[in-house]
């Protein structure tokens, strides 16, 4: 968990078209399997590779598996796009700019007594500079190529969060012309 989180930070509770409900602590809209409203970054490299992170063991939920750059959940009264910075910033020691890639929804179990229900607005960066993660975060980090990434994916899906592998299955086409796109300088 963040330096300075506790379960109780608020996480914003929203409909199936992500109109905010109401707020509800952290851990315990995971432990209800309460809709709430999340952020994720791909960040790409200039050759065209996903950056990954490996959960730290402490994590919630989720410890010790591969997934994409960062992922968290907006404060109340934050826009995703701001937290999405953020918590990039936070978790990676990386900032760059973002562009919204797209929203998806998924539902999940992440351990014995968690479930992953969001809305999830999933952004997109150029970065080649250092990485920087906050070991509280991440224990592991690496750059990997999309067609190594999906072929590792196809062989071991149990090392992946389940939120990344619906990011991949759902929206395999965004991510890939994504991944070939021109970097802008």
């Amino acid at each position: 968990m963040k330096p300075g989180a506790t379960d109780a930070d608020m996480v914003v509770l929203v409909d199936a078209g992500d109109a905010p409900l109401g707020t509800a602590p952290k851990l315990d809209a995971h432990r209800r399997g309460l809709k709430h409203r999340a952020i994720s970054v791909l960040v790409r490299n200039a050759k065209g590779q996903m950056l990954l992170q490996r959960r730290a063991a402490g994590k919630y939920h989720s410890a010790g598996l591969w997934t994409n750059a960062c992922c968290s959940h907006p404060r109340p009264g934050e826009n995703a796009a701001d937290t999405a910075r953020r918590r990039l910033a936070e978790e990676m020691g990386v900032d760059c700019a973002l562009e919204s890639l797209f929203v998806t929804s998924y539902r999940a179990q992440v351990s014995d007594d968690l479930v992953e229900d969001e809305v999830v607005h999933v952004f997109g960066g150029a970065y080649d500079g250092p990485i920087a993660p906050d070991a509280n975060e991440v224990s592991e980090w690496k750059w990997i190529s999309l067609p190594d990434l999906e072929a590792d994916q196809l062989a071991h899906s149990e090392r992946y969060t389940a939120w990344f592998l619906h990011y991949m299955q759902a929206n395999h086409r965004i991510i890939a012309d994504w991944l070939q796109r021109p970097i802008r300088p």
